[in-house]
């Protein structure tokens, strides 16, 4: 993985992740254009989510609701907004009608609420279901055991649908230690595509952040989170 100058403008910034996903594709044979950049914009002013948007980020992801609220208003309209952060169902109503996808989804009560919400905007949104593969106690996510059985029931909902999976890996010094957590979802991946459940997509698998995107899209991440190696340092 590339070391990140923090002298660097997001110009350079979003080549050299660009770079680095090319690489990746290149080594395990893959087209750059089967992954997709997320712009990880959370705690970021507008003016700088402004500035991506010039250089082509079309993709932005937030993890609080009010947060993706504010800026939905502000960025043209063809920005595909994703939720990935943890969501509270008594959020879901405020974002039902504005996310492209929502990455966080963990269980049947969430996805419950997404449906009913949907409903009543006449939408259907689009959803992940968050694994934790790690067994992190400070990350959310079913396990890798209860995934399929949750993927069936969430199956049957009316206004929701399943595109695939999210993991958020340990975080760690050598990427490599990650590896073979990305190689895990993408295997549960195959797994559920093999029960054959309506209604269920597995082309999305939403794993990798700054530290080890490049490990993640050669294990078969289709969209990769980047917020510190495009924005620079996290504003608390």
């Amino acid at each position: 993985m590339a070391e990140y100058n923090v002298s660097l403008g997001m110009e350079e910034k979003i080549g050299q992740v660009k770079e680095e996903i090319r690489r990746a594709c290149e080594k395990t044979g893959r087209k750059e254009e089967d992954v997709t950049l997320i712009a990880v914009s959370k705690t970021k002013p507008v003016s700088m989510l402004e500035e991506a948007y010039r250089l082509g980020c079309r993709h932005f992801g937030e993890n609080k609701v009010q947060e993706l609220v504010d800026k939905y208003g502000q960025m043209p309209s063809d920005v595909k907004w994703h939720m990935i952060g943890h969501l509270q169902r008594n959020k879901v109503k405020y974002i039902v009608d504005k996310v492209f996808l929502i990455h966080s989804v963990d269980s049947l009560r969430l996805a419950e609420e997404i449906s009913k919400e949907a409903g009543k905007k006449g939408v259907t949104v689009h959803i992940l279901v968050e694994v934790n593969l790690a067994g992190e106690e400070t990350k959310f996510g079913t396990t890798r055991e209860e995934a399929i059985r949750l993927i069936r029931e969430i199956s049957i909902l009316p206004s929701v649908r399943v595109e695939g999976l999210m993991t958020i890996a340990p975080y760690v010094e050598n990427p490599e230690k990650n590896r073979q957590y990305f190689a895990d979802l993408y295997q549960l991946s195959v797994d559920i595509t093999n029960e054959n459940i309506d209604n269920i997509s597995m082309d999305i698998l939403s794993m990798g952040m700054t530290g080890d995107y490049g490990v993640a899209v050669e294990e078969g991440a289709t969209y990769i989170r980047v917020g510190t190696g495009i924005f620079g340092e996290r504003h608390f």
